[in-house]
C-alpha cells in the first residue's frame, strides 16, 4: 500500500493530484471554465464578459469556497465547497464542479470527487450534497460511482437564458 500524503492522492501511475484553494491568480482559469460553452449550461452563471465575472470571483474567493484541481502541476478542474451552518453544520454543498474540456475522459472527475470526499471527512463533514441537471448523464454516473445517491428532483430549477428554457435538477447526496 502506498503512503497517503495529506492533500495528495497517490495512484499506481504516479500521478499526483491535489485540491487547492483558489487564489486571485486563478481568476482567468475559473472564468474560462465557467464560460466554456460545453460547461456553462450546467453551472450557475450565464455567459458574461470577464470584467463582469471578476466581482463574482472575488466574492467567492473572499468566502474561501473556491478550489482548483491540479494534476501534475496542471490546472485540471474546479469546484466550490460551501460549508453549511447551525443545525446543518455537518453538511457541505458542492457546486461549480467542472473538469477542463482538455482533460476529460482521463478519470480526473472521479479523482477530484474522491479528493473532495476525503477533504470533507477530514474537516468533519458527514453529508455532502449537490444538484445536477437531469440531462447531464455523465455527471450523474460519476457522482453515483463515488457514492452519491439521488434524493429528489428539483423542477424548473435552473433558467438557461440563452436557450430560453428551464432545466430540472436532481438533488444528490453522499452520507457517511
Amino acid at each position: 500500500m502506498q503512503p497517503k500524503l495529506k492533500g495528495f492522492c497517490y495512484l499506481a501511475t504516479q500521478v499526483f493530484s491535489m485540491l487547492q484553494p483558489a487564489t486571485q491568480e486563478d481568476a482567468g482559469y475559473f472564468f474560462s471554465l465557467y464560460m466554456d460553452p460545453a460547461i456553462n449550461p450546467y453551472l450557475l452563471y450565464d455567459p458574461m464578459p470577464e470584467a463582469d465575472f471578476q466581482p463574482i470571483f472575488n466574492e467567492l474567493l473572499g468566502k474561501g469556497v473556491l478550489y482548483k484541481f491540479v494534476v501534475d502541476s496542471v490546472n485540471t478542474g474546479m469546484c466550490k465547497l460551501v460549508p453549511q451552518f447551525y443545525r446543518n453544520a455537518h453538511t457541505m454543498y458542492i457546486g461549480g464542479v467542472a473538469i477542463d474540456p482538455g482533460h476529460t475522459g482521463k478519470g480526473h472527475g472521479q479523482q477530484m470527487m474522491q479528493e473532495i470526499i476525503v477533504l470533507a471527512r477530514e474537516k468533519g463533514f458527514r453529508r455532502l450534497e449537490l444538484s445536477v441537471a437531469v440531462e447531464n448523464t455523465p455527471a450523474i454516473r460519476l457522482y453515483e460511482r463515488v457514492g452519491f445517491v439521488i434524493e429528489g428532483r428539483l423542477l424548473n430549477f435552473t433558467w438557461l437564458k440563452l436557450e430560453q428554457r428551464y432545466l430540472d435538477e436532481f438533488m444528490m447526496s453522499w452520507i457517511e
